[in-house]
């Protein structure tokens, strides 16, 4: 370990400790963070609470406008009875003395539950035929085993949307009088769900291929017994989630791919390529073969090795490159995101094609910023005065766009994130934010994006508190289906469609229906 560096202070002058004051300090503050976290994963690793997390700074909700009573009255509730559907009608009569007169009836709704074991004896009905054949009279749709479908949608609710874990399940089943064990409740919620994931793997392609702009984010998960990455994308109709082993930009361009597996060479491959620099001789050839589609990765794989491109030793990686573009070229060719705008925050992996920022993410930077001195602390409070400023005035924008209120934002934006405030690191962080303009004034030309990842943030919790609950997945199937069906329940309630009755529908229980969510996600997201 070398010697510290020795300063003669008292030959600097006072500008010269000022600068280095601020320095000391910004370097003390980067110290005690890294201390902080390193302290936060002991803490955890021994199974105590880690650091408090930092409070929102409330941008989103301080420049929203002031609701008006008639937003108010819309908003109000209907009645009890117009939400209700009423099963059972009942006259009660009242014990009166003689000579009273009929006044008519006072009407009170009341609400319960049944719950209670329902166990049907079939008797199936065997023939022999002169063949020598026995032929068994087949149960009814929606049974399977020894469960019917009411059973498989409650169980299936209680844990997907209760969030309900196996074996408190299984604790609620045999209280009520049911004899069913954990492997049998396991295999109701895995084993034969294949329609499910067809219709989640749908949602996700249809709302790809129609809407105009989508929200994505991530979070951690765990899956057999180790660190995952659970990817959301979705918007206003549509919501899907897909469980990958890291955050790659390859395994964000997968969780695009919505299920195909082709790899396409074409021109937004190849344009895919240059922008991330490959080499020009490189994709030279891989635009000179006439073969140019590749049913999976195999076959790309074999066509990359035939040409040279896997012995390649040089930086970037050629074939990583070439296969991001390939699966970027598939994602084209199949009709997905034709003019979609990917909205997120500032991780890489996301930032593809037609790109926005989150605001919220943006600002966040300032508001978590250290300051040490007065000084410092008064600019930083300046800059996020004049970023929710912009921010209120971008939300107006958004409601009545126009062409002039545009130039006069863009120049809004440079004279805010261009300022130098003497405070170095504040300073830094706007010369970043600057360099993401394009991204962040996105929505001037396109309003119909919306300004954060909020959508995203809330769509991830569900996933959240079920990695807190349950730890994480064992198997391929239980993975699937965690994905799967936590992008139907919230398809469906963004769609406004009971969760119980979709699940009915899909498993024949009489009375129950549904529409096909694909079909009116491609509906909703129709223009107007």
């Amino acid at each position: 370990m070398s010697a510290p560096e020795k300063i003669a202070l008292a030959s600097l002058s006072r500008d010269a400790l000022e600068a280095l004051t601020e320095r000391l300090l910004a370097e003390n503050a980067t110290l005690q963070q890294a201390i902080a976290e390193l302290r936060a994963e002991v803490a955890q690793l021994k199974g105590v609470k880690g650091r408090p997390k930092i409070k929102p700074s409330g941008m989103e909700k301080g420049t929203e406008p002031e609701p008006t009573d008639k937003a108010r009255s819309r908003g109000a509730r209907g009645g009890k009875a117009d939400r209700l559907a009423i099963a059972e009608a009942r006259i009660l009569p009242a014990d009166v003395p003689a000579g009273s007169r009929f006044k008519g009836y006072q009407d009170v709704l009341v609400q319960d539950l049944v719950l209670r074991p329902h166990v049907v004896r079939f008797r199936r009905e065997r023939w022999l035929t002169p063949g020598g054949r026995t032929i068994i009279a087949p149960l009814p749709s929606g049974i399977v085993g020894h469960f019917g479908p009411e059973l498989r949608r409650f169980v299936l609710l209680q844990h997907h949307q209760g969030q309900v874990t196996v074996p408190r399940l299984v604790t609620q089943l045999t209280s009520l009088g049911l004899a069913i064990s954990k492997r049998q409740v396991v295999r109701l919620l895995n084993a034969g769900q294949d329609d499910f994931l067809t219709e989640a793997q749908d949602v996700l392609r249809a709302g790809l291929a129609t809407a105009s702009w989508i929200s994505v984010d991530d979070t951690g998960a765990r899956h057999r017994h180790q660190n995952a990455v659970c990817t959301q994308l979705g918007n206003d109709h549509f919501a899907a989630f897909a469980t990958t082993g890291s955050k790659s930009r390859l395994n964000f361009l997968e969780v695009l791919r919505a299920g195909y597996r082709d790899h396409v060479v074409n021109a937004e491959a190849l344009a895919c390529m240059r922008q991330r620099d490959l080499a020009g001789p490189v994709i030279a050839q891989l635009a000179a073969h006439p073969v140019q589609r590749f049913p999976d990765e195999a076959a790309w794989r074999s066509h990359l090795e035939r040409l040279g491109i896997t012995a390649l030793a040089v930086t970037p990686d050629p074939v990583k490159i070439a296969t991001e573009g390939a699966v970027w070229g598939s994602i084209k060719a199949h009709g997905l995101l034709p003019d979609t705008v990917i909205l997120s925050d500032d991780a890489g992996q996301l930032a593809l094609d037609r790109h926005a920022l989150c605001w919220v993410h943006a600002e966040r930077l300032v508001h978590k910023l250290d300051t040490f001195t007065d000084r410092q602390h008064a600019a930083q409070q300046f800059v996020r005065a004049l970023i929710w400023w912009f921010y209120a005035d971008l939300k107006a924008y958004r409601r009545e766009p126009d062409r002039r209120r545009r130039r006069e934002l863009r120049a809004r934006f440079d004279r805010i994130f261009r300022r130098r405030t003497g405070f170095v690191t504040l300073d830094r962080l706007l010369r970043r934010l600057q360099a993401n303009k394009a991204e962040l004034l996105l929505v001037l030309d396109r309003p119909e994006i919306p300004l954060h990842t909020n959508s995203s943030e809330r769509d991830l919790r569900p996933q959240v508190i079920k990695r807190t609950i349950s730890g994480g997945t064992r198997s391929e199937p239980g993975r699937a289906c965690r994905d799967a069906f936590l992008g139907l329940l919230l398809t469906c309630a963004k769609l406004g469609i009971s969760f119980w009755d979709y699940l009915g529908h899909r498993l024949g229980v009489p009375g129950a229906d549904a529409p096909y969510l694909p079909d009116l996600v491609r509906l909703r997201s129709a223009p107007a």
